[in-house]
Order: structure tokens, then C-alpha cells, then sequence
């Protein structure tokens, strides 16, 4: 158990790196639902004291507003993480890190002041520190990749311009306002929207009910089909396997009244999953179906794979999360 549990904390690891490299080069498919950017910043305030030190004060002052945005709620704590470990390092013997939010509107005159935006209002995330700041050389570089301040051995790089990318992602702008010896601020500004933000589940949250549905899943990669196959299983799901595209129509074909839902591996042989799901609704319209692809955004695009209101998973996913979707959809 002890070895396996240092295999998941690697996997794990690995797993957040990945999605930060993706993050930075802009090519992560963003999960983007309404959240509410207070919520976020107040998940993380729990956990970054134990990340900034003791000797670091830190405060906050959040709007009293909803400040709702469409966002990928991870993406915009490693906003913050980063930010917050970026501060820290800059105030070795200590200081303080403020964290606010507030609601501010983009009117002619801010955008003409400002060199960016679009008119209407945006949520603002301000993460300020009281370290050793920065000249104006060093500002102009800070979102680079691999470009860092820092000895080596102690930073990737990566930091900076992951969050940058992840900014730019959810369609935001970013200004760092910092002078050598006054510390750094970052202002972050996010377009609101109306509509309510999803309750998170927290990370502890119990397993999802689990169904009595039929469901095909269509996956080439052996491994990842067999354990698909085993946690529907163990919920009370009847799975019928496909290893192709092409099998995945043929296996419909033959069940397709019992058949409720469907997840497809976008990048299959003998077929993709999206050229397998089009013949499937051609011959059952109402199929709800799931894609699944570990592949980044980009190359989805290239091969039109990417489309408007269909659902995706991002690989590698929690069984977790993978249940906790698929009753979403089934339920929708």
C-alpha cells in the first residue's frame, strides 16, 4: 500500500505539471463553467499559509459581490499559487501578501488609459507583496517561459508564464505594477458574467450514485478500457467494450436500444470517436454521448475535432470524476 501510494503521488505530480506546461503554451482544453472567483481564492487561502511560511502576514479583502466568471476553477487556483509562491520567494525575511477582490468597469476612458479590454465589468484579483520588487527590464520579461530571477536549481520559470497563459485562456488581461525595493502587484481582471456559479464539490466529497444504465465505451488503449469497464461495474452500470471506431458502431448497431450513453476516445483507429458518434446519431438522434482525449487542444482543432456543446473528459481522469460526469450527463 505504501508503494502504491508513492505511485500516485508521482502520477499526480506529473499529472499537475503536465497541465501546467499545457496551461502556459495555451493549448489545455479548459473545462470553463460559471464559477465565483471569491469561493476560489477562499479554497486556497486555506491551504497558503503552509505554503508562504509563518513569517509571512497574510491578508485578505473580498467584494461583497458575486463576482462570477466562466473559468476553470483549478486553472485559476494555480493562478494563485503561483502568484502567492512568487511573493513569498521575494520576501525572505518575511512580510506581508495581500489578496482582494472587487468589480470594476471598463468604460471608454480605462480602456483608452489602460492600452486593453472590452467595455463592461470585470472582476478584479489583486495579489500584492511587500518584497523586492522588480526594474523595469526585469518586468518586461517576467512572463517568458524559463525566464526566472532565480538561482539555479531553485525555479523552472514556468511560473510566471503559466499564469499568464491561463489569463489569456480565460479571455483576461494582467498588469504588474512593481519598483525595486516596493514590492509587486498583480491585478488580474476577468469578465463577469450573469449567470450563478456551480457548487464545487469538495475533494472529500463521497462517490457519486452510481446507475443501472447501459453504456458503450469505446477505447483502444487496452488498460484504460479495462478499468473504465471495472469501475462501471463496481456502481451497477452495464458496460459493452469497443477497442475502435469501427467497433463502436457495430457494437451499437446491435445494442443501441439498450444503450444510454457512450464515451468515445476522441483519437481512435478505424474511426475517431466524433466520425463514430455522428454515424451512431444517425441512427438513434437523442444518444447522449462523452469524449475523452489526452490530446491537447490544438491538435483536436486540426483534425475537427472540437465543436461547440459536446461534452469532454481530460485524461487521465479520476474515477471520481469520470462517474461523477457521467451521471451529469445521464441525469441532464
Amino acid at each position: 500500500r505504501k508503494y502504491i501510494d508513492h505511485i500516485l503521488e508521482g502520477a499526480e505530480k506529473a499529472t499537475a505539471l503536465t497541465h501546467s506546461l499545457l496551461a502556459f503554451s495555451r493549448k489545455q482544453v479548459m473545462e470553463l463553467r460559471p464559477v465565483n472567483l471569491n469561493e476560489t481564492i477562499k479554497r486556497v487561502m486555506k491551504f497558503l499559509t503552509r505554503i508562504i511560511g509563518e513569517d509571512v502576514q497574510l491578508k485578505t479583502d473580498l467584494s461583497e459581490y458575486n463576482l462570477n466568471i466562466m473559468a476553470d476553477s483549478a486553472q485559476l487556483e494555480q493562478v494563485l499559487l503561483n502568484l502567492s509562491t512568487n511573493a513569498r520567494d521575494a520576501m525572505p525575511h518575511g512580510g506581508s501578501l495581500a489578496i482582494s477582490s472587487e468589480v470594476v468597469e471598463f468604460d471608454e476612458d480605462f480602456i483608452s488609459n489602460h492600452g486593453f479590454g472590452d467595455l463592461g465589468k470585470y472582476a478584479v484579483l489583486t495579489v500584492a507583496d511587500t518584497g523586492t520588487g522588480m526594474d523595469e527590464a526585469t518586468k518586461q520579461k517576467i512572463f517568458e517561459p524559463f525566464f526566472t530571477t532565480k538561482e539555479t536549481g531553485k525555479g523552472t520559470g514556468l511560473g510566471l508564464s503559466i499564469v499568464y497563459g491561463v489569463v489569456k485562456q480565460h479571455n483576461g488581461f494582467i498588469n504588474v505594477y512593481s519598483e525595486p525595493g516596493e514590492g509587486t502587484t498583480y491585478k488580474i481582471y476577468f469578465p463577469l458574467i450573469k449567470a450563478e456559479a456551480e457548487r464545487i464539490q469538495p475533494a472529500g466529497s463521497p462517490y457519486p450514485n452510481g446507475g443501472t444504465e447501459t453504456i458503450l465505451v469505446a477505447e483502444d488503449e487496452d488498460s484504460l478500457r479495462k478499468l473504465a469497464v471495472t469501475i462501471f461495474n463496481s456502481f451497477g452500470y452495464k458496460v459493452i467494450e469497443a477497442e475502435d471506431g469501427e467497433d463502436a458502431i457495430a457494437k451499437f448497431k446491435e445494442n443501441m436500444d439498450s444503450i444510454q450513453l457512450c464515451i468515445l476516445d476522441m483519437i481512435m483507429p478505424r474511426k475517431n470517436g466524433k466520425e463514430a458518434y455522428n454515424e451512431m446519431k444517425k441512427l438513434k438522434p437523442d444518444i447522449k454521448a462523452i469524449f475523452a482525449s489526452g490530446y491537447t487542444a490544438d491538435i483536436l482543432e486540426r483534425k475537427g475535432l472540437t465543436e461547440e456543446g459536446l461534452d469532454f473528459i481530460i485524461k487521465p481522469v479520476t474515477p471520481k470524476d469520470l462517474l461523477r460526469k457521467v451521471r451529469e450527463i445521464l441525469d441532464k
